[in-house]
């Protein structure tokens, strides 16, 4: 069992002026598993101004008695910073969130007695009684008599029988915060522990809480579970406990939704299989599989007798859209998501896709995107139940990608570029050397061979000919004639005529 010998040092210098001090909290849950702790805490008697007066260089700048201490090493660069915090108790949850009153405490038991979990109820007392000529980035290997776990709910127990499990009741827990019911969710799936039956029970009944909760902090935990190698266990524990209908009330729509005679599983279940099976370990791409069906319930119509779905891509990236939106994400995060939902439908079809619908992929997809892409595809065909993960026209798809990887897809790539082609055509600076670029990379993107500065330079005189309205008509005229091949065959996808 390691630990830092900085944090070590902030519980001895706590315990000669006469407070007590204990490592806290998740870090001893991770150290009992054999696990590195992310974060480390500690918990004292001492009141906050009485730590600041130990702990010159920390900062207090909350009501919940937390003092930051910055552990610094010797060119007094920021190594880490240690959360410590008086023990406190809590009354009122009006917010269903935040407590009304926090009450600084004297005894240990009354600050586990707060806390969410028996595994996060435990604490760690330090018996370690030098540390001379030991620098504070160090780590200490603890031996048996160094430290005692003071293990008042029974975490020992849990943590071997690999339960979550709330300390005291439940329902007193998931309303003093409602979050600690997606937490509880996010745990057994980081860990592969099991909720036990009176906390689950506990979770169904206050599901509804989880409206009191902001979006940002339901996003944090649902990106965890995302992230975890149980994110198909945690979204189906989010649909069993009722949370599901509250997060992601969009995804519990296709519950019951049959699909067409290619599809055996209703919508809401391909969706979660296919998460179960897609290869990728980023959160996004898994999220974006979870997700990239998410309109067939409103675009559903009988024809002939069949189910379609036509433009349930499109429409899917607009309803994913909206469910990035409110839960917060970041734009980066938020536009990967809905771009792979958008192009999840891409048209592949070995005898019929030339060079240059390879490269119109590339452009309108992201070359950095496509890997993920496929990823989705693959988790997509598995969640419909056929036995071939990768049938041979996505490996002919990712030979032709190599194939053409050097081709010119970005005005980047082109032979000539806009202070060229203004020197040439004796024109200033404005957007229409940018329109005249667009047009010719969406040539150069069906006949790479197009690409030489002879050309460019001949066609550039050419389109400088024309005002800007007519050169961007015409970028959007080629734009929307390959856009309509393309949806000619996703029709005939659609069995619809």
């Amino acid at each position: 069992m390691q630990i830092p010998a900085y944090v070590i040092e902030i519980v001895k210098k706590l315990e000669p002026a006469g407070f007590e001090a204990f490592v806290v909290g998740g870090c001893v849950r991770d150290l009992l598993l054999g696990k590195e702790p992310k974060d480390w805490d500690v918990t004292t008697n001492a009141k906050p101004e009485e730590m600041l007066k130990i702990f010159t260089d920390g900062k207090y700048e909350n009501t919940f008695g937390t003092v930051l201490i910055p552990i610094r090493n010797e060119q007094e660069e920021v190594l880490a910073v240690v959360e410590s915090t008086t023990y406190r108790s809590e009354q009122g949850y009006s917010d269903r969130r935040h407590p009304d009153e926090v009450i600084f405490e004297e005894e240990l038991e009354k600050d586990l007695g707060r806390r969410d979990f028996t595994i996060n109820a435990m604490a760690l007392k330090l018996k370690v009684k030098s540390l001379k000529f030991i620098k504070s980035d160090e780590n200490i290997n603890l031996a048996e008599d160094d430290f005692e776990i003071v293990d008042l709910f029974g975490g020992q127990k849990d943590l071997k029988k690999r339960i979550i499990r709330a300390v005291g009741e439940p329902s007193d827990r998931f309303k003093e915060d409602a979050l600690r019911m997606l937490r509880a969710i996010r745990f057994s799936c980081q860990l592969g522990f099991e909720i036990e039956d009176k906390t689950m029970r506990g979770i169904v009944k206050f599901a509804g809480g989880i409206k009191f909760v902001a979006n940002e902090r339901i996003k944090d935990e649902l990106v965890k579970i995302m992230e975890s190698e149980r994110a198909y266990e945690g979204i189906m524990m989010l649909h069993e406990s009722k949370l599901l209908q509250y997060i992601l009330p969009e995804l519990e729509n296709g519950v019951g939704v049959k699909q067409n005679k290619h599809h055996v599983y209703t919508v809401f279940k391909h969706l979660v299989l296919s998460l179960k099976f897609c290869p990728s370990k980023d959160w996004r791409v898994r999220l974006a599989c979870l997700l990239h069906d998410i309109a067939k319930p409103q675009t559903k119509k009988i024809i002939s007798g069949d189910a379609t779905f036509y433009n349930h891509d499109i429409v899917g990236a607009k309803v994913v859209n909206k469910i990035v939106t409110r839960l917060k994400f970041s734009k980066e995060d938020a536009d990967k998501v809905v771009n792979l939902v958008r192009n999840h439908m891409f048209y592949y079809n070995v005898d019929e896709v030339t060079e240059a619908a390879v490269r119109r992929l590339l452009v309108k997809v992201g070359k950095e995107n496509i890997k993920d892409l496929i990823d989705l595809r693959i988790g997509d065909r598995l969640g419909s139940g056929v036995p071939k993960a990768k049938p041979y026209k996505l490996r002919h798809l990712e030979y032709m990608i190599e194939k053409v990887s050097q081709d010119a897809i970005s005005v980047k790539m082109l032979k000539i570029n806009g202070d060229e082609m203004m020197k040439f055509l004796g024109i200033e600076p404005g957007p229409k050397i940018g329109a005249i670029l667009d047009v010719l990379l969406s040539e150069v993107i069906e006949n790479q061979e197009l690409n030489n500065k002879e050309y460019l330079e001949k066609r550039s005189r050419e389109l400088n000919e024309l005002n800007l309205q007519e050169l961007r008509v015409k970028a959007r005229e080629k734009i929307e004639e390959k856009k309509m091949e393309e949806d000619e065959e996703l029709k005939k996808d659609f069995w619809v005529k």
